[in-house]
């Protein structure tokens, strides 16, 4: 059964989580992907700079870790992504945007992790900003059709 799943350790206005979840099974089989079982945290920075520290060894604030627990890309997406609520507001204010569409880029960020796509390189991260550009423009534009 594929399942998404949200879960709020900090508040954070994410409306329509039905839609969300479609889309995100859908921009998922475009990639050829399917989901068992996906479920996004949100959390604060003191909670996902624990995480940093204890899972990858950083010891700084970040917006977004995705664990992948998939056996292999061939395998049904099994994952947990913790996505810092506090992350989210002030980059949201850095970037001159809003809460909802960095929200949004956050989440589909996380998604195209689990795609297989990178962004330690500049290429890569050139290549991930057109993908969530893309995602958010069919998230947002087919909302208003």
């Amino acid at each position: 059964m594929k399942t998404i799943h949200f879960q709020f350790l900090k508040p954070i206005v994410l409306a329509e989580r039905n839609r969300l979840r479609a889309f995100l099974l859908n921009a998922f089989k475009k990639e050829n992907r399917s989901v068992q079982s996906l479920t996004i945290w949100f959390c604060s920075n003191d909670k996902i700079l624990k995480i940093n520290k204890k899972h990858l060894k950083h010891n700084y604030y970040t917006d977004i870790i995705t664990f992948d627990f998939s056996p292999s890309p061939q395998h049904p997406i099994v994952s947990d992504i913790f996505i810092s609520v506090d992350m989210i507001r002030e980059n949201a204010q850095t970037f001159h945007t809003t809460t909802k569409a960095e929200l949004h880029r956050v989440i589909f960020h996380g998604a195209l992790h689990l795609c297989g796509y990178g962004d330690k390189t500049e290429h890569e991260k050139k290549i991930m900003r057109k993908k969530e550009d893309k995602l958010l423009s069919s998230y947002f534009v087919s909302r208003e059709t």
